[in-house]
């Protein structure tokens, strides 16, 4: 399998000069072009076929040409498709967030429904700082974020992130924010073992709390099943509890950024339920809650946070998309999907089998380091030396290499270089919540042979 993997176009046919599409160089081939996708299935112009085996971005949840979200969008482009949500309500979004606020549970009696995972973290931040500021507490300005981390681009989410070559390039335009550790699980410190590392970490972020000063502290933000900036952590249940505990103490928001990991990709609707004693302050959500139909993402928040900051004078934020009534249409029909055909269970029923398969193809490859994450947001970390934890060289980009050969195979997963990919290299595994038992044994098997395809290229590099 001598091909040259420099990139994925490589492998399809010019389709004539540059395009005026600013984000890819003009000097790479042209990427295929999509031509239609039907449940966990992709076609190319050229006919070639590709199971998505990580939900593109893990967004497209439900799979593609859901015929009851399609509908949806039909009956409510019919009726309205915008309006301006501080001149009209919506019953689109009354009813998404009345449904929304019952699957988040109690202290998530508010939803407020933005365009995209950046815009609800940026939402969040800034409904926090209005919080302090309504209850007197404007000393409070400072979110602390983790050490690996990644948030969104905007330039609110990216000083909370915790990427330095994003910082590099960006850190002049932003007021970096304070980083603490990250839990990691798999390659930890000397003499640590995951619990006693997830303390150490704790004990980093109060710390850092009170170097910062406790009283300028806002909140701390964090994935609760890590995405791309960390290759689905899930960090020691010990250390959701004593975050709770250090926030608690010092009057620190928690905010879970459940952008990723949010709406019944881990089996509950909200990944913050499998750790009932670190019930977060704030959540936000995106990618899966409208499944990519369209773009969309929320903000949860309790009525007393709410409530304090519109009686203070309102919330001093919004976007012209905020509630749109076509976007919110769309998202209350996937969500009443995922209810509805019952996928939260259905990912308790059939992810655990899925990852001891994966987990058996890892363990039979010596370069499939780890396996990790929650339900269907799972990662595998790829590398050289299995014994030693030793990460492919930066300069081969491993996992965006890998993905190449998935796709080349029929396969498509994901992946997103951060810190250049000095922590290592990831590769997201993430199933349509709808796939069938077929469609997830067709998903392994084709990781296994990608597995086999990449061994033959990486020789070279050893």
């Amino acid at each position: 399998m001598n091909v040259n993997l420099r990139d994925v176009a490589s492998l399809y046919p010019e389709r004539g000069g540059p395009v005026q599409m600013f984000y890819r160089p003009e000097d790479l081939p042209r990427l295929p072009r999509i031509a239609r996708a039907e449940g966990s299935y992709m076609w190319d112009t050229e006919g070639r076929r590709y199971i998505d085996g990580s939900c593109g971005p893990v967004a497209t949840n439900i799979g593609h040409g859901n015929p009851a979200v399609l509908a949806a969008i039909k009956a409510q482009a019919d009726r309205v498709t915008f309006a301006n949500r501080t001149v009209f309500e919506n019953e689109a979004d009354e009813e998404l967030s009345n449904l929304v606020a019952k699957l988040a549970g109690s202290g998530f009696d508010r939803a407020f429904f933005v365009s995209g995972g950046a815009e609800a973290n940026e939402g969040a931040i800034k409904l926090a700082r209005q919080f302090a500021v309504a209850r007197g507490e404007a000393s409070r300005w400072k979110v602390v974020g983790l050490e690996q981390s990644y948030h969104g681009p905007t330039a609110g989410t990216l000083a909370v992130s915790g990427d330095p070559a994003a910082k590099e390039i960006f850190g002049p335009l932003v007021v970096s924010m304070p980083k603490v550790p990250s839990p990691s699980t798999y390659r930890l410190p000397g003499n640590h073992t995951v619990e006693s590392y997830a303390n150490s970490c704790a004990d980093a972020l109060e710390d850092c709390i009170r170097r910062e000063g406790a009283d300028t502290v806002l909140a701390f933000i964090m994935e609760p099943v890590g995405g791309v900036a960390t290759g689905a952590l899930v960090p020691h249940d010990t250390y959701f509890r004593r975050v709770r505990e250090i926030c608690t103490k010092y009057g620190v928001l928690i905010i879970f950024d459940e952008v990723m990991a949010g709406a019944g990709r881990t089996g509950t609707f909200l990944a913050a339920d499998h750790w009932p004693d670190c019930r977060p302050d704030l959540v936000t959500l995106a990618k899966g809650l409208a499944a990519g139909y369209t773009p969309f993402g929320a903000v949860l928040a309790p009525a007393h946070i709410v409530r304090t900051v519109t009686q203070a004078g309102g919330f001093m934020h919004g976007h012209t998309a905020a509630a749109n009534p076509f976007s919110c249409a769309i998202a209350l029909a996937v969500v009443n999907e995922v209810v509805d055909r019952g996928l939260m269970e259905r990912v308790n029923e059939t992810s655990p089998g899925f990852r001891q398969r994966l987990e058996a193809i890892a363990a039979a490859s010596s370069m499939i380091g780890d396996v990790r994450g929650m339900g269907f947001l799972l990662a595998i970390e790829l590398v050289v030396d299995k014994e030693n934890k030793t990460s492919f060289a930066v300069e081969h980009n491993a996992a965006v290499r890998f993905c190449e050969v998935a796709q080349r195979n029929g396969l498509l997963l994901y992946t997103r270089r951060t810190a250049w990919g000095r922590n290592g290299d990831w590769v997201m595994v993430a199933p349509p919540l709808t796939a069938t038992d077929d469609e997830l044994s067709e998903i392994l098997s084709l990781i296994e042979k990608t597995i086999g395809d990449y061994a033959e290229i990486t020789r070279q590099w050893r």
